[in-house]
């Protein structure tokens, strides 16, 4: 990627997180980057490519970083209470925000559904790598598959964001409580595997 190109996804993630991508103005992204605005025609095709852009390159960094975590000899329980602490990273980091506008947009922008959908199975895929994992060590999970566990796992993530960023102090303590007792679960069946 060009150093122009870079520039422009910089500035086009600073303006996503302060108005949203309803509100994100390409002129506004190209004045940050200090580049004209034919240049975010030239690399990205326009307001919709940027962003996608900005998302791909926010997901495959964080998605590396949960196979990272995840291909650690930590017991399970100690790396899915890792997960939960990166939750608050990625709530700090923007990418959720990013993240939740860009779901929004797909309600609407079958490209943009698309391209989001691709980027999720890429958590949900890692998800499943570890419950398949749980599985062989511990046996039937219960009526449930390895796949049915990672899609409720990657759900509830996804729709704990949703809630936090609506900015309820209450709500959002509820998400996290909620989610790292799910730690919890896991502790008990490995102590007894």
């Amino acid at each position: 990627m060009t150093s122009t190109a870079t520039k422009i996804m910089d500035s086009a993630r600073t303006c996503l997180l302060a108005d949203g991508y309803a509100r994100l103005s390409t002129r506004k992204v190209a004045d940050g980057a200090a580049v004209p605005l034919s240049q975010i025609h030239y690399h990205f095709g326009g307001k919709r490519g940027l962003v996608l852009a900005v998302l791909d390159r926010e997901n495959e960094r964080l998605v590396g970083r949960q196979r990272q975590m995840y291909a650690t000899q930590l017991p399970l329980w100690k790396r899915y209470e890792q997960a939960c602490d990166f939750l608050d990273d990625d709530l700090a980091s923007g990418y959720v925000r990013v993240l939740q506008e860009m779901i929004a947009a797909g309600w609407s922008d079958d490209a943009v559904a698309q391209q989001v959908l691709a980027m999720l199975r890429g958590w949900i895929d890692v998800l499943e790598e570890v419950t398949g994992e749980a599985e062989k060590r511990f046996g039937p999970l219960g009526p449930f598959t390895a796949s049915d566990i990672a899609t409720l796992v990657g759900l509830s993530f996804l729709g704990g964001e949703a809630i936090t960023l609506l900015g309820d102090a209450a709500w959002a303590d509820r998400v996290r409580t909620a989610l790292r007792r799910v730690t919890d679960l896991i502790r008990t069946a490995e102590e007894r595997s």
